[in-house]
């Protein structure tokens, strides 16, 4: 048994008073935002209000036999369609996978697939013709959106050109810009909005998250993306990069080969990630502006930006994107970790 999906505090309002139109609702909504506020969790929140029989304000009752079944885990007018890779981080065995795809013995040959395969898609063309079984809505929610290929892309597309009957598409996506164009105009598109920290903090706080205020801050206000950062068991803000920063805060030239040998026993997207919201609240104070996402280096930070250049430290954020872009693939892991930390530095040296 499963719980049946619920919204968010925060997105309770938004959810009823979209949900409230759906004897005219859109076959497909592109339902995108800030990584981290609970986009997944807000899809899902929605088919089952969409299939339960007997919705509360447009919201599932929880009650009812529709409801009972998303309950199990067997809702035969729902479908979710994800990486298969995904699907087993969030416990489906391989193969049994709601979204239809057979899916046993390819991973029992490779690594289960980060993408969305078009097979996914087109395995579901039998469930889009036939009746629905309880007579109302039938539900595909597609996340991550940018997990599809340009071949996946293009079956949806097609797909919803000619949307089947009573069918409803929910697409997850954090950036529409990085979907297919054609397709994104095919979809309704619902943004949701970033809670407000006050709320944010107090869904923390019934999380059991403690020093919830930086966690918040390193996650760039996503109060998900903070509960999951806290359980990694690390500071808000990592060790190594307090030691980065200090003697750059003193236009002084950091110990590279220490802080080297921390991070290359760390996942290159981790420590990449961290120095690009580094960089970022570089180019806050430099502009007079409060920084986002290390609040207790604030002064370090101050202080570095006050002697750096703007214009490198902008260059060196730019490079950090594109290094982000080929984290998963590292030619040489350990120069990269050298590399990038000499050309932080020099960044964030005194302007000449």
């Amino acid at each position: 048994m499963s719980d049946l999906a619920q919204f968010l505090p925060w997105q309770e309002q938004l959810a009823a008073s979209w949900l409230n139109q759906r004897e005219r609702f859109a076959h497909a909504w592109l339902i995108h935002g800030l990584p981290g506020i609970g986009k997944r969790q807000f899809a899902l929140a929605a088919a089952s209000s969409l299939l339960c029989e007997s919705p509360v304000n447009a919201i599932a009752c929880g009650h009812c036999a529709a409801c009972q079944w998303l309950i199990s885990g067997n809702h035969p007018d729902l479908r979710r369609i994800r990486p298969e890779a995904m699907a087993l981080e969030e416990g489906v065995t391989a193969g049994r996978s709601d979204d239809d795809s057979d899916t046993a013995s390819a991973a029992s040959k490779k690594a289960p697939s980060k993408e969305i395969r078009v097979d996914q898609l087109r395995s579901l063309s039998s469930w889009f013709n036939t009746a629905t079984h309880r007579g109302g809505w039938r539900v595909a929610v597609l996340y991550p959106a940018h997990a599809m290929n340009s071949i996946t892309a293009n079956a949806l597309l097609k797909v919803l050109e000619e949307p089947p009957e009573h069918t409803v598409f929910l697409l997850v996506a954090d950036a529409p810009d990085r979907l297919l164009p054609t397709l994104v105009s095919r979809c309704r598109r619902l943004p949701l909005p970033v809670p407000g920290q006050q709320e944010s903090l107090a869904w923390l706080s019934q999380e059991h998250v403690s020093k919830a205020d930086q966690w918040l801050a390193a996650a760039g206000g996503a109060p998900l993306l903070a509960r999951q950062l806290a359980q990694t068991g690390e500071h808000p803000c990592p060790e190594w990069l307090s030691q980065l920063m200090l003697p750059l805060s003193r236009s002084q030239q950091p110990d590279i080969g220490p802080l080297a040998d921390q991070l290359e026993k760390m996942p290159v997207n981790v420590w990449v990630d961290s120095l690009q919201r580094l960089f970022l609240d570089l180019l806050l104070a430099a502009s007079g502006a409060p920084v986002r996402y290390f609040p207790s280096l604030e002064k370090l930070t101050r202080l570095t930006a006050g002697h750096a250049s703007m214009g490198n430290l902008a260059e060196t954020a730019k490079w950090l994107a594109q290094q982000q872009a080929v984290a998963g693939h590292p030619l040489n892991a350990k120069l990269l970790v050298h590399s990038t930390l000499q050309r932080v530095a020099l960044a964030c040296g005194p302007a000449s």
